[in-house]
């Protein structure tokens, strides 16, 4: 019960023995039972503390000092010791709320402004995590890259679940592809349940979150989403996010059980998937990055590039593009 006061089970027992009767270290290693070297450690650490003294009769012998005087000087340097601790932690307390303060100032200025950039996966998400703790009414969702992470689906679900016990609206727009992967299929299953209308489309243009109309994440580069990240507060900026997301919205098709079902095309004319892939192609992009917005493998963004070329005989990506303008392939493909 004296270790608070820095005197360990043996030591308080040496000190003990010799109140009730002081003696000698043969003495003591006979009444204890314990090793001589226990013995003088313990006493060691006694004088120390001040708890023994030689004995005025026999300086071979050890009386103990009054516990009125001996732990009353230990407790007393106990107390002054804990109260510079305080005053030490008391001193911290106050340098840690400057950086708080500090901080706080410096991510105000921050996110005062019409940009704010992230770095890193940690940062994005938790900032991520902030926006979503604020979002009151609404959460636009573009799910790019196709079929989703574990590490992704269960970061999402947490996020979800706290939206739709406070009312938040949520609409999401993943790719088709997602249905070539049963694992992300149940996972926007799960979603649907849990409140969030979701849609699918061939192509989605970079992923992004716009929070009540008032924030915006989208990352900095489309091919490495955990590279970094934009936070968007600027009105004008939110509104044309907002006409985009919804325009896209249009155009998806509710997320089904089976996979999704587009209208029908007279013979001749393109799919949906093959529109993309021409407009993609079109806008000049490389057949990894349209590969990534229709969320396939690389290999099959190929493979369907080549029988386009093949069916309209053409030797370019441009005339093809050309061709299937000319034939009215691609007449209303932005009203799909």
């Amino acid at each position: 019960m004296l270790e608070p006061l820095g005197l360990p089970s043996h030591v308080s027992e040496i000190y003990r023995s010799l109140l009730r009767q002081p003696g000698s270290v043969e003495d003591l290693v006979s009444s204890l039972g314990w090793r001589p070297e226990r013995v003088r450690s313990a006493l060691d650490e006694c004088v120390r503390l001040n708890l023994v003294k030689p004995s005025w009769g026999a300086p071979e012998n050890l009386r103990a000092v009054s516990p009125e005087v001996a732990l009353q000087a230990l407790m007393t340097r106990r107390e002054n010791e804990l109260l510079e601790r305080q005053k030490e932690l008391a001193e911290a307390r106050t340098e840690v709320a400057r950086f708080i303060d500090d901080h706080n100032a410096a991510q105000q200025d921050l996110r005062g402004s019409v940009i704010e950039r992230l770095n890193g996966l940690e940062e994005i998400r938790s900032r991520i995590e902030e926006l979503t703790q604020k979002c009151e009414g609404e959460l636009l969702t573009f799910a790019a890259g196709g079929p989703q992470t574990a590490e992704s689906r269960q970061a999402s679900r947490p996020l979800c679940e706290d939206l739709a016990g406070r009312g938040v609206a949520m609409r999401s727009v993943y790719l088709d592809s997602v249905h070539n992967d049963p694992a992300t299929v149940e996972h926007l299953r799960w979603l649907h349940s849990h409140g969030d209308e979701v849609r699918t489309t061939v192509s989605l243009p970079s992923r992004m979150l716009v929070f009540d109309r008032a924030h915006a994440v989208l990352p900095t580069d489309p091919d490495d989403s955990a590279a970094g990240a934009l936070v968007l507060h600027g009105r004008g900026v939110l509104v044309a996010l907002g006409e985009l997301f919804e325009r896209v919205w249009e155009n998806a098709l509710p997320f089904t059980r089976g996979r999704p079902q587009h209208r029908e095309r007279g013979e001749g004319e393109l799919t949906t998937q093959e529109q993309a892939v021409l407009r993609l192609l079109g806008e000049g992009l490389t057949d990894e990055v349209v590969a990534r917005k229709l969320g396939v493998s690389v290999r099959t963004g190929r493979r369907i590039t080549a029988e386009l070329m093949s069916r309209l005989g053409a030797r370019s990506r441009f005339q093809a593009g050309l061709r299937a303008a000319q034939l009215g392939w691609l007449a209303g493909a932005e009203d799909e």
